[in-house]
Parts: C-alpha cells; structure tokens; sequence
C-alpha cells in the first residue's frame, strides 16, 4: 500500500526538454556574469564542474559546498565574493527560463488528489539548484513549495541522483518504509533506481529520459492519467 510518493520535478511534473533548458540556463547565466567580468568559457565550465561535482558527492559536505569549492578551484577563489549576486541571478534573470518550459495542470491534479488521500508528498529533484531555484521550478509547473513535507535542494542535500544514497537520506530523515513508497520521475538512470532501495517506481513517459535504451515494460509506465490509475489501484488496497 503506497503512503509516500516521491516526485521528480524537471521533465515530470514540470515538463520540459533537459537540452533546451540547460541551454537557456547557460545563456542567461553568460548574459548577467560577462558584463560584470567574467570569462564566458571559463564561467561554464565551473558551473558545470561544481555541478558534476555535486553528482559525485561522497556526502561529507552539503551539495552546496561541494560546488562552491569546485567552482572556486575551476575558476578562482574570488567567485566566492559573488555568492550573493549568483542567488540575485536566481531571482531575476533566471526567471526567463521558464520560457522554455512548458506547464501541464494534471500535475496540479494529481498533487491534490494525493493531498485529499493523505499521501505525503516529497519533491525528489535532483539537489543541483539552490533553494531559491527549486521554489521557482515549483511555481512554474503550477505548484506551491508547501504541497510537499521536503524538496531536495543543494543546501540540504549531501548526494545525488542516480546515487542510490540520494533515496536513502531521504528516507531516513523522514522515516519512511520504502516499501510503502513510489518514485515518479522521467528518467531511466537518476530516478527508476529508487527500485533498488525496496520503493516502486513509476516512469513518466511525457519528457521520458532514456539514455541506454533501456526496455521500459519493467517499470510501471504511462502518461498522467495511467499514473493516477496507477495510484488509485495502489491507494486503495
């Protein structure tokens, strides 16, 4: 009996293409940096390298001092004095990120039937954003900050997804039984590996994310209204 859903949030309840939204990220993030000193290529690749940085965090710092220390090691210790116009960027200009976004109201649907059920919900996006980042992805797909009991985020998060570690700290800081819990998510890699944890899983195929290939008739799978029958049959037992 499902008591927990996990939810990823780009590509599943805040649909999107991951190349298109990396791409906007990036031009938006040159746009503000450059004017004000910074070297474009050299920006990007710090950015990126604090990111893979974060993927393989071993969980003896947060997610966020994992990328701040590489990001200051790949371009200079002297990004650290811009923390806070890196959290400004987040507030303005990433906001016109969203333009690559698209929106789908059954998420919103499905958030609050499980609300009127008594489910807890938990965001489960992948910790790389900033916190202000990840309330702003929320509020694009439609949804608020308060319909999940946690949202992963770089601040509170010391793994990654598809580090199973991820799933793990989530669910000892909520003492969930995996068992009565189910991943939601678009990815193959990051978020159908919450199976190896004892919790089902269910691969939303709308902005599905299948870099190997791999055959999804092994995953509960479909669209959003297969996922709410997916719940209802599951809820209900």
């Amino acid at each position: 009996m499902i008591k927990n859903v996990l939810f990823d949030l780009d590509g599943t309840l805040l649909p999107m293409d991951q190349d298109e939204f990396i791409k906007s990220y990036f031009s938006h993030l040159v746009m503000k940096f450059v004017p004000l000193g910074y070297d474009k290529d050299k920006l990007i690749k710090s950015v990126f390298n604090g990111t893979m940085a974060m993927v393989q965090n071993d969980g003896k710092m947060s997610n966020e001092d994992v990328f701040w220390a590489t990001a200051a090691a790949t371009y200079s210790p002297a990004i650290l004095d811009d923390k806070d116009k890196f959290l400004t960027f987040y507030t303005n200009e990433f906001q016109n990120v969203k333009n690559v976004c698209g929106y789908n109201p059954k998420a919103n649907e499905i958030i609050s039937f499980l609300k009127q059920n008594n489910i807890k919900i938990i965001l489960a996006t992948n910790p790389v954003f900033p916190k202000i980042a990840t309330k702003s992805r929320i509020r694009w797909a439609g949804l608020n900050e308060n319909d999940f009991i946690l949202y992963t985020t770089y601040e509170n998060s010391y793994h990654c997804k598809p580090n199973i570690k991820y799933y793990e700290d989530i669910v000892s800081l909520l003492n969930l039984n995996p068992n009565e819990c189910v991943m939601v998510g678009n990815d193959v890699d990051e978020d159908m590996c919450a199976k190896k944890l004892g919790m089902d899983t269910f691969l939303l195929t709308d902005c599905l994310i299948n870099r190997h290939n791999v055959d999804i008739n092994q995953f509960n799978h479909g669209d959003f209204d297969d996922l709410k029958k997916y719940l209802i049959e599951n809820i209900k037992k």
